[in-house]
């Protein structure tokens, strides 16, 4: 490819290192691959600039900024991408908040960014958008005669046919992605959801290529798994903390929470789960300390409001019922911690207790495994809603609705055998190899440059990517995969 790499999503590092799943996985990957990066301003203004504005960069690549007002960030960001579109993702079309003056707002700052984008785009240029704050995105830049390649990856779960049919712009809705050239989803069951939801649709086709169509427009939709970069963070993760943060017994347990504040990450389902175990924790049991780290988000948002309200109160109640003079059982820290603390924290834990009710991939999980010390590692308790459940089955997997099953997982890993803890490292820790964050980078590229090439698509009979090193010719298929591991060799760069 000799044109730029145009990323675009709403969250983009300004100041400090970066934070939050999202953000540290495409600094990383831009890190390795040069290109820009286009993102939302920190400030608001009175009369947003018609044209991207360059800031400070990256290492390695460039970053620039549109700018939001005030009350677009009311209307786009908390209200249609965060009260209408995140709830309708998660399963929760309950919480929907039904004001069409927040689509208005969500369709006008799409049409603004795609125009600044369009002055800037070549035609060998590929732009990956990311995540559900911009689906629009492609539909505009084709009204405005771009003819680059346009990508999507949505981070998050796709919504089922059911609560898609809640959402007043579904028509829409169906109409953005087709929009893409290629639409990537975290897991499998995204793309079957997916897949199902356009085929219920009348203009809807399954092409023989196992591509889609949809009234006029034809796009790919295919399953890659995020990861992260497995090597910086167990090096992070080895180096020992100066001082003990934590200060609990030689003897007792520790078992980490980390999670963004947000319904869809099941803190209370997690908290009455530990509650179960505390009310059903034997006299030679272990003493266990739940360490929750949850900084908040979205605190204007009321759902958000009223889940805080919860959770500081289900943590209360169980301190004080089971709480000693020497030991609080629940530690909950409403603020983020540097991943330079974190990091050791998730070698130091016993437990990794991971359970949304509904997540996109969860990059938690993996960086719990990336970080243990294969000679004593610790367990990881995984959520079977978490997309990275899927690829992850040699955790402790559980109904994160069912208090009681958390419950009886934590006493399981607290009494397993180092021999089991090891095995099931082990075998953990290569999916988290295999979905190396440059990897799953290089593989959604790779695939978006090739979609015109490929005569069957580059994909396995699951609708996986396969990379050009694993493809063999087929004169009936065209090119399909080969039984073959994937090849995990450095990216090329791009310039």
């Amino acid at each position: 490819m000799t044109g730029r790499l145009i990323v675009l999503s709403n969250r983009i590092p300004t100041a400090g290192p970066p934070s939050g799943g999202l953000v540290v996985a495409i600094d990383e990957l831009l890190a390795e691959r040069g290109g820009l990066w286009i993102g939302s301003g920190d400030d608001f203004v009175d009369t947003p600039s018609e044209s991207l504005q360059p800031i400070q960069g990256g290492s390695g690549y460039n970053k620039a900024i549109f700018d939001l007002t005030e009350q677009e960030h009311k209307e786009f960001y908390l209200g249609y991408a965060n009260s209408v579109l995140w709830p309708l993702c998660h399963h929760r079309p309950d919480l929907i908040a039904f004001d069409r003056r927040y689509a208005e707002s969500y369709a006008t700052v799409n049409a603004r960014v795609a125009k600044m984008l369009a002055e800037i785009i070549a035609p060998d240029d590929l732009i990956w958008v990311h995540d559900y704050h911009f689906l629009p995105l492609a539909q505009e830049l084709k009204r405005l005669g771009v003819s680059a390649r346009v990508g999507l990856f949505l981070h998050i779960p796709f919504p089922t046919l059911p609560d898609l049919n809640a959402l007043p712009e579904r028509e829409q809705f169906y109409q953005w992605l087709a929009a893409f050239d290629l639409v990537g989803l975290q897991t499998e069951a995204d793309v079957a959801c997916c897949l199902q939801c356009f085929r219920a649709q009348e203009t809807g086709e399954m092409l023989f290529d196992g591509r889609l169509k949809f009234q006029d427009q034809t796009f790919a939709v295919r399953s890659f798994p995020i990861g992260i970069d497995a090597k910086s963070f167990f090096s992070i993760a080895e180096k020992p903390l100066k001082d003990d943060p934590l200060h609990l017994r030689k003897e007792d347990r520790l078992i980490l929470g980390v999670d963004r504040l947000d319904y869809s990450k099941g803190l209370t389902h997690r908290v009455r789960g530990f509650g179960k175990w505390l009310e059903k924790r034997g006299a030679k049991s272990p003493r266990g300390t739940l360490v929750q780290i949850t900084p908040p988000s979205r605190e204007l948002v009321a759902a958000y409001q009223d889940i805080a309200r919860e959770l500081e109160a289900l943590v209360g109640h169980f301190n004080g019922r089971y709480g000693e003079l020497d030991w609080t059982p629940i530690r909950l820290l409403e603020h983020a911690v540097p991943r330079e603390t974190l990091a050791p924290l998730y070698r130091l834990a016993d437990i990794g207790l991971v359970t949304p009710l509904a997540d996109g991939m969860n990059l938690v999980a993996k960086e719990y495994i990336a970080a243990q010390d294969p000679d004593d590692p610790g367990v990881l308790i995984l959520s079977r809603a978490a997309g990275a459940a899927e690829q992850m089955t040699d955790a402790l997997l559980v109904n994160p609705h069912d208090s009681e099953e958390i419950g009886d997982a934590i006493e399981r890993a607290l009494s397993m055998s180092c021999d089991e803890r090891k095995a099931r490292h082990k075998a953990l820790m290569q999916v988290v190899r295999d979905t190396d964050i440059f990897e799953w980078g290089a593989g959604y590229l790779d695939c978006l440059e090739r979609l015109e090439i490929a005569s069957a698509g580059p994909f396995d009979e699951q609708g996986r990517f396969c990379r050009k090193s694993e493809r063999k010719s087929d004169p009936t298929m065209g090119e399909v995969c080969r039984d073959q591991s994937l090849d995990h060799g450095n990216p090329q760069k791009i310039g």
